[in-house]
């Protein structure tokens, strides 16, 4: 990857570490599904009227059901039932590995011996935070966070796979000339991506908060609703959802799977720092063993060596 890219993939990392702590200040006076809905009803309007819808087919289903629908609805179920934000940071990482398989095996991308060291390194990680559940992750959370895991892996692979078709056919549409342009032309399908994807998402979201969290449909639970959680809402759609899966599905379009996600593994980092700072949450031997496991695994995923040819799809 280049500088740029690289650089981009750190920041997008960033922004998403520390959102879980904004994620669990709108949960103070949202329900999950209800929060979740919001967030995409506002990464949807008034974009939408604006950018041009990608094709409707199965890759943006795909895409919506399984990056907003599956990930978010679980993620934020799981801090509803107690899991803290740095934990759901870290566990939530296991999509990595998940997505690399699933792009070696549906996309055919080549994976370095290297590679996949560095994920079974970051999988012992993982492994020391499931073998201390409780307190700040219930059972319930864990397998709600493995779901959503689960649904973000096939995302990423409908987002790569999307992102590539609409700036394949932006480019038959008229002549690029320029790295410039090619950009431009991957930036605005990626936007599009996330906006068109979180309105699916929306009306999925908004009849399940309805036949699920019926109660807290009402006037009230709106103007109660604390200036904190706003402000967190609002950092959820704009910083969080618009520019963040805007440029991860703009990294994901322009570099292999197996480069740009050894890198979400920054985001427990990130996470865990933010959780600490902003809402004391305890760092213990073991949280912090599985964070410098993690970390090691995204060093040693990211050591340069000779590819071997690309597979052939299966």
């Amino acid at each position: 990857m280049t500088p740029i890219y690289t650089a981009l993939a750190v920041l997008v990392t960033f922004i998403w570490g520390v959102n879980f702590t904004f994620i669990a200040w709108g949960l103070e006076s949202f329900p999950p599904l209800m929060l979740t809905a919001l967030r995409f009803f506002f990464t949807a309007v008034p974009l939408v009227f604006f950018l041009k819808p990608p094709k409707f087919n199965r890759t943006l289903l795909i895409y919506a059901i399984g990056t907003f629908v599956m990930q978010y609805a679980f993620v934020f179920t799981a801090m509803h039932l107690g899991a803290s934000a740095g934990l759901t940071a870290l566990l939530l990482q296991i999509q990595i590995f998940i997505t690399v398989l699933l792009a070696y095996f549906i996309l055919g991308e080549a994976v370095s011996r290297m590679q996949i060291i560095g994920m079974l390194v970051g999988v012992l990680g993982l492994s020391v935070i499931a073998l201390n559940l409780g307190g700040d992750m219930p059972l319930a959370g864990f397998v709600c966070i493995l779901i959503a895991a689960i649904g973000w892996s096939f995302g990423n692979i409908a987002s790569k796979q999307a992102s590539t078709q609409a700036t394949q056919q932006r480019s038959d549409g008229a002549i690029i000339s320029s790295n410039t342009g090619r950009n431009k032309a991957s930036a605005l399908s990626a936007l599009a991506l996330v906006v068109w994807g979180g309105l699916i998402a929306c009306v999925i979201l908004t009849l399940s908060s309805l036949i699920f969290e019926t109660e807290a449909w009402q006037l009230a639970t709106f103007t109660e609703a604390s200036l904190k959680s706003w402000l967190s809402l609002g950092f959820i759609v704009y910083v969080s959802t618009l520019i963040g899966f805007g440029l991860w599905a703009h990294l994901l379009s322009q570099n292999t799977a197996s480069k740009v996600m050894p890198f979400a593994l920054l985001v427990p980092v990130f996470g865990m720092t933010t959780s600490v700072l902003l809402t004391g949450e305890v760092v213990t031997w073991w949280k912090m063993l599985a964070m410098i496991l993690i970390l090691s695994g995204l060093v040693i995923a990211n050591i340069k060596m000779k590819l071997g040819r690309k597979r052939q799809p299966i």
